[in-house]
C-alpha cells in the first residue's frame, strides 16, 4: 500500500471462474492461430540458451530504430524494475491516474515518488507546465490506462528535458489506429518508450515487451538485467509480431476496437466519462461503483475496480473493450442494474 492505494493491484485478480472477463486489457481471442504455430515451432529449440540477435533486429525494423536502441524485457513489468534499479533519479514523478507498476518499482527500489494527479474535470489531459521543472525522471503512459486518453506527441515532447529521463509506456499504443502521437523511435534524448506484445497479441503468459531508447541508455539497462532474460519462445513472438503482416493485423484489430469501443459506451446508457477514450478499455464514474462491481460479478462480469489507482474512488470501473455480442449481454446486465 502506498498512500492508501495498493499498487499491486490488476485487472488479473478480478477474473474468476465462470465470470465473462471484462476486466483485464487482453483482446479477445487471441493469440491467433499463427502466432502460435510460431511459438510452437520455437519450442524444438529449448536446449539452447536464448539469442536474441534475430527478435532484437525483427523489433528495430519494425520501429525503424537501429538494434543498438532495442532491449528486449519480460513483459514491460521487467522494463520498470530495470528503470528503478538503472537509475537514479533525485526527484522521480508518476503521472496518474495511471498504470501502477511504475511506482510499485520505483518505490520498491527505494525511490522516492511524487505525483502529479490529472483531473477529471480536465478530461485527463496532461498540461506538461503540471509536471515540476526539477523533476529527473518522469513516467506516464500514452494512451493511459486506465483513463482511455491519449495524450499529444507534442505535450510529451514538451516534458523532455536534457537533464530528465521522459519514459512514456506504450503498451496500449498499437490498439490506437495509425499509432498517430506515438514516439516509439523518436530521437528525443533521455527518452524511453516501452512496448508490449501483451494486449494486442494475448501473450500475457509469455512474458514478452521491449524499450526503445538511446544506446547510452539501453546500455545503462542492459547492465541491471539477469542473463538471458526473455526465453526462446518469447523471442519467436517478438520475431513473429514485428513482420508486416502482423503490422498489418495489427492496424485492423485497432479499428476493431475503435469500432466496439463506440458500441460498448453507446450501450451503456448515459453514465459520467471524462476524456476522449482511445485505448481498448473505457473508465467509467458510477455512484455506488463498488457495490455495483460485486454485483456485476454475481451476474458474471469481471470488471476492474478504479480505487487502487492514484486519483480515482471506488467509484470509477474500467471496462475492456470487447467484440459487440459480448458487450450486449454486458449491458443488458448494465442497464438492469442501474436502471
Amino acid at each position: 500500500m502506498a498512500d492508501g492505494f495498493d499498487l499491486d493491484h490488476h485487472g488479473d485478480l478480478e477474473v474468476g471462474d465462470g465470470l465473462v472477463d471484462l476486466a483485464v486489457n487482453v483482446r479477445a481471442g487471441t493469440p491467433p492461430g499463427w502466432l502460435i504455430e510460431e511459438i510452437t515451432a520455437s519450442l524444438t529449440d529449448l536446449a539452447a540458451y536464448p539469442r536474441q540477435d534475430a527478435a532484437v533486429a525483427a523489433v528495430a525494423a519494425r520501429h525503424c530504430v537501429s538494434p543498438d536502441r532495442v532491449l528486449l524485457t519480460g513483459g514491460a513489468a521487467e522494463a520498470f524494475v530495470l528503470i528503478a534499479r538503472a537509475f537514479r533519479p533525485r526527484h522521480a514523478v508518476v503521472v496518474h491516474p495511471q498504470f501502477t507498476e511504475p511506482e510499485a518499482a520505483l518505490r520498491s527500489a527505494g525511490h522516492v515518488v511524487d505525483r502529479v494527479i490529472l483531473r477529471p474535470e480536465d478530461g485527463f489531459v496532461l498540461d506538461p507546465r503540471a509536471v515540476p521543472a526539477d523533476a529527473d525522471l518522469v513516467v506516464i503512459g500514452n494512451p493511459t490506462n486506465p483513463t482511455s486518453v491519449l495524450h499529444r506527441a507534442d505535450d510529451l515532447r514538451e516534458l523532455a528535458r536534457p537533464d530528465r529521463i521522459l519514459v512514456v509506456d506504450e503498451a496500449f499504443m498499437d490498439a490506437v489506429p495509425g499509432e498517430p502521437e506515438s514516439l516509439a523511435g523518436a530521437s528525443i534524448p533521455g527518452l524511453v518508450v516501452i512496448r508490449s506484445l501483451t494486449k494486442t497479441w494475448g501473450l500475457a503468459g509469455l512474458r514478452v515487451g521491449y524499450v526503445l531508447a538511446g544506446a547510452g541508455l539501453i546500455e545503462q539497462l542492459a547492465a541491471v538485467q539477469p542473463h538471458w532474460p526473455v526465453s526462446t519462445p518469447a523471442l519467436a513472438a517478438a520475431i513473429a509480431c514485428s513482420n508486416e503482416r502482423a503490422v498489418a493485423e495489427a492496424a485492423q484489430a485497432a479499428l476493431d476496437i475503435d469500432r466496439q469501443r463506440v458500441h460498448l459506451l453507446d450501450s451503456l446508457g448515459p453514465v459520467p466519462t471524462y476524456g476522449v477514450p482511445r485505448g481498448p478499455f473505457v473508465l467509467v464514474q458510477k455512484e455506488g461503483g463498488a457495490v455495483l462491481r460485486e454485483s456485476l460479478r454475481e451476474r458474471g462480469f469481471a470488471v476492474r475496480r478504479g480505487d487502487t489507482f492514484p486519483g480515482l474512488g471506488p467509484d470509477w470501473l474500467r471496462i475492456a473493450v470487447r467484440p459487440e455480442d459480448v458487450t450486449d449481454a454486458f449491458a443488458k446486465v448494465w442497464r438492469d442494474l442501474t436502471t
